[in-house]
């Protein structure tokens, strides 16, 4: 097959080692190709106007029995390209939720996987659902399963490896997740800001990594906040944002 010549803007992608957004640079200018085209072998791809980024954790048991849990929104930070928060429910139309359950329940049929896959998607504003990538593990687009499903993605990875009953993958209650990275400017030995003051606020829970160091943008844990309803979840997420830091120490 020839080789396509796409227009800007347009998206790279290293073939390996890409990981948290590294590895992915958005080349939307000719200043673009000078100052982020990233070296060694890539793929690029075609820039694809979104409305929303969502994911759908499914898993699968030996006996073909396929369980998915609801799918998460989730909201990009602009300068490292990785997840900064999401939001479960993902705020799509019944239809749109369905197409996305059903896309992943095929993807993990079609790569015959056992376990958990997590399905990441592009909703585009037409209203096509594009699988941009995949990871056949537990995903931080689950790490709210924790306390707000009725089976965490870690115990449902466990049961589908296994081969027994899949759990209930429904949810307790509506939830945020929030990455906590470490600040930029910041690289060394790590020190927590605000912990005590997070940790006072019901329905909030704070997940660290035990990573001794810190560096701009690096996960170091990640807070789930959870409530009655989306626009609560959403309102205690909104300071949650701002109280914990992790900077270098000294």
């Amino acid at each position: 097959m020839a080789p396509r010549r796409w227009s800007l803007p347009l998206v790279q992608k290293t073939r390996t080692a890409g990981y948290d957004g590294r590895g992915v640079a958005l080349l939307r200018t000719p200043e673009d190709l000078e100052r982020k085209l990233l070296r060694g072998p890539c793929v690029a791809e075609e820039w694809v106007p979104l409305r929303a980024e969502v994911a759908v954790i499914a898993a699968r048991n030996a006996r073909d029995e396929v369980a998915v849990f609801p799918p998460v929104e989730m909201d990009f930070h602009p300068e490292a390209n990785l997840v900064e928060m999401l939001l479960c429910p993902a705020r799509l139309s019944p239809f749109e939720a369905a197409e996305a359950e059903a896309l992943a329940e095929r993807v993990i049929r079609t790569f015959d996987v056992c376990g958990l896959l997590a399905v990441e998607m592009f909703l585009t504003q037409e209203g096509r659902l594009l699988v941009n990538e995949v990871a056949p593990r537990p995903h931080n687009s689950g790490h709210h399963t924790i306390e707000a499903a009725h089976t965490s993605q870690f115990q449902q990875h466990l049961r589908a490896i296994t081969n027994l009953p899949l759990g209930d993958t429904a949810l307790r209650s509506p939830a945020a997740m929030l990455n906590v990275l470490g600040a930029p400017e910041h690289r060394g030995p790590a020190h927590y800001i605000g912990v005590e003051d997070l940790l006072a606020e019901p329905g909030v829970y704070l997940h660290l990594y035990g990573k001794p160091t810190t560096a701009p943008f690096r996960k170091m844990g990640h807070i789930t906040v959870t409530a009655s309803t989306l626009e609560a979840v959403l309102q205690k997420a909104a300071r949650m944002r701002e109280v914990v830091r992790v900077v270098s120490q000294g």
